[in-house]
């Protein structure tokens, strides 16, 4: 286990350290984001943050979550559905009544570092104020807000070509590193290489799977689906349907990690289809004996559903990835705000061991914020943040 504090930490020469082959974030930065200010937080492969009741976990994740979904695209609203409460503490508005936050990330990959900075007015209404993408020391993007009676903030993105920059409009609810690819040409080195950061950005934000497993909707059985999982995993039987008869081997793995951390046989787990049309999952004991996932307790369910969800991929977990860039180039990145939530001290290491062994393959890597950091120090390969005052 690494305890890494909330501090700021020097910064790698560049040049010194191999670029991965993975977009993926590296560093969460909170300069003034509801009880966060001037934070900045280094991510590991497992990374589990750890803190009394108030300390900000749940906001940590909240900002990763919400700067996911305005890399895929989303509308500002949606990435920040309570605008009000992502303000400072304290903060006080200005002459024009204006409040607001500000945060970023570095996703890094191989471009190298790129940052990403957003500053969000929240009130009286919400809208990006500010935003600027960099690569060492070359701004690539910045906006800002010129005239508020328009709802849009003027662009200047790196050219080097006739003209060092280009300018034009951007709409000011929506993310502009993730509408460079409608607006850059990519006809000079320089625009090519604003392409390919901020393609690497979206690529790293975009590739994130938020998931908060909900034992009370897991024990009804569901109508057969997509088989995809939802963020709740309310519709785990039709996913375990799914994944028992397309993947034997994960499949596999799935039944022996259960075993591992849930009490009883575990011989395999089962999704049968009943005869109102649903399905419901099963756990079965052996010699005939199968226990419904109604019957398990809180603790086993979520075990069971995050197990579930490291060891698949973003064909089964309802995420939006590039469809542009090979899987083998994307690396997922699961969101669990209350990972140990219900779990005995056995559960919570088992389910640790399991996304080390993911992680250090590369495919997958993990946030998530834990209320018992004791349980992180029986693994090796865990990175801890504490956020204790």
């Amino acid at each position: 286990m690494t305890v890494s504090p909330t501090v700021s930490l020097p910064r790698p020469i560049a040049g010194t350290e191999p670029c991965p082959d993975r977009p993926n974030v590296t560093e969460l930065r909170l300069s003034a984001f509801a009880g966060h200010r001037r934070a900045r937080f280094v991510l590991g492969p497992l990374t589990l943050f750890t803190g009394p009741s108030g300390s900000g976990k749940s906001r940590v994740l909240q900002a990763y979550a919400a700067l996911a979904r305005l890399g895929g695209g989303a509308e500002l609203q949606e990435a920040f559905p309570d605008p009000p409460a992502c303000v400072p503490e304290g903060a006080r508005p200005d002459a024009q009544r204006r409040r607001g936050f500000r945060i970023g990330c570095t996703a890094d990959g191989p471009e190298g570092p790129v940052r990403l900075d957003v500053a969000v007015q929240a009130e009286p209404e919400l809208r990006i104020v500010g935003e600027r993408l960099t690569s060492g020391d070359l701004v690539l993007l910045e906006t800002a807000l010129r005239d508020p009676a328009r709802r849009t903030v003027q662009a200047a993105w790196h050219t080097a070509g006739s003209s060092p920059v280009t300018r034009g409009p951007l709409p000011d609810d929506r993310l502009g590193t993730a509408l460079l690819p409608l607006r850059v040409a990519g006809k000079t080195d320089g625009q090519r290489r604003v392409l390919a950061a901020a393609e690497q950005m979206v690529v790293a934000l975009r590739s994130v799977f938020a998931c908060d497993p909900s034992p009370r909707r897991m024990r009804a059985p569901v109508p057969p689906g997509a088989g995809r999982l939802l963020s709740g995993c309310g519709n785990l039987a039709e996913v375990l349907l799914r994944t028992r008869a397309e993947c034997g081997r994960r499949h596999a793995l799935l039944t022996a990690a259960v075993a591992a951390g849930c009490t009883g046989r575990v011989v395999d787990l089962l999704a049968e289809p009943l005869r109102d049309g649903t399905v419901r999952a099963l756990v079965d004991r052996g010699n005939g004996v199968r226990t419904p996932l109604n019957l398990l307790g809180d603790g086993e369910l979520r075990y069971l559903a995050l197990a579930l969800v490291l060891l698949t991929g973003p064909g089964v977990l309802e995420v939006d990835p590039v469809g542009e860039v090979p899987a083998a180039l994307q690396t997922l990145t699961v969101l669990a705000d209350g990972l140990d939530r219900g779990m005995d001290r056995r559960q919570a290491r088992e389910l640790l061991r399991l996304a080390v062994r993911m992680s250090t393959r590369g495919h997958v890597r993990l946030v998530g914020a834990v209320s018992d950091v004791s349980r992180a120090a029986e693994v090796d390969g865990v990175t801890v943040v504490d956020l204790s005052p």
